[in-house]
């Protein structure tokens, strides 16, 4: 077990439904990072920006973006996180990817569809909620509008850093903000998200306010908002530890099933 992960958030502009552009400009941004870091994390449909027009963009797992994550991976040293528009079995999916160094992949998609522009029209809806185990931590994934969905987030399974990636716009920003803040303080879980900034092609406008929280609901990080900006944060197991043990409310939890 890994007692510190150094994990590297990644707030940036996206070039609209260009793959090889994209690809280049988070090569760039990454060779950048001077620390070494245990994880990448890149924005929600980061190849393309958020497009209801799937078949322009879409990739296969053996597609050139999975293939580029797995060697910067490898290169680095370091896992590498943020979704793509994945097609398989004739379906369209948003797709988030954890590669790690050595290659494995694990993969999680969107449960929750955004349905006020037709994401359920495009997308198909993933069933599974995923765990991954990096390093000795726990890691729950989820995509941007999953944020509004507290059941389907609730730790039960005690993981340790709840993590999510998105497009998230301007107008609704506050609510960004605010429910990050409180699914680390209902879940005793680090809350990471990691938000665009810039203009999409449906001239939707993004400011970022990617962030990341404690246990207590404390902010981590001061990434410049309305920016390009990569920030890097060391999380410590024995907060965690130290705040589950001592005030316990994980314990109190309701327990219910999903269905």
């Amino acid at each position: 077990m890994q007692e510190e992960l150094k994990i590297a958030l990644l707030q940036s502009d996206l070039v609209w439904e260009n793959p090889e552009q994209n690809r280049i400009n988070f090569t760039t941004k990454i060779e950048e990072i001077d620390d070494d870091v245990d994880l990448i994390i890149l924005p929600e449909m980061f190849t393309s920006g958020f497009t209801m027009y799937a078949e322009k963009v879409a990739e296969s797992m053996q597609g050139e973006t999975v293939k580029w994550m797995q060697n910067l991976a490898e290169v680095r040293g370091t896992a590498i996180v943020g979704s793509i528009v994945i097609s398989e079995n004739e379906k369209f999916y948003n797709r988030l990817l954890f590669v790690e160094p050595f290659g494995k992949i694990s993969h999680y998609n969107k449960r929750h569809t955004f349905t006020l522009v037709g994401e359920d029209k495009v997308y198909t809806a993933g069933t599974e909620k995923v765990i991954i185990d990096y390093k000795g931590w726990k890691i729950c994934p989820m995509i941007c509008y999953d944020l509004r969905f507290p059941v389907w987030s609730r730790n039960v399974e005690d993981y340790d850093i709840l993590l999510y990636v998105a497009n998230w716009p301007i107008p609704r920003i506050d609510a960004w903000d605010t429910l990050l803040k409180a699914r680390a303080i209902e879940n005793m879980c680090y809350s990471i998200g990691v938000n665009r900034v810039g203009a999409d092609g449906e001239n939707i406008n993004y400011n970022g306010s990617s962030s990341a929280y404690d246990v207590l609901g404390q902010k981590l990080t001061s990434i410049t908002l309305g920016k390009e900006h990569t920030e890097v944060i060391t999380l410590q197991k024995k907060h965690i530890n130290r705040y589950r043990n001592r005030l316990k409310f994980l314990d109190d939890r309701d327990s219910f099933s999903l269905k």
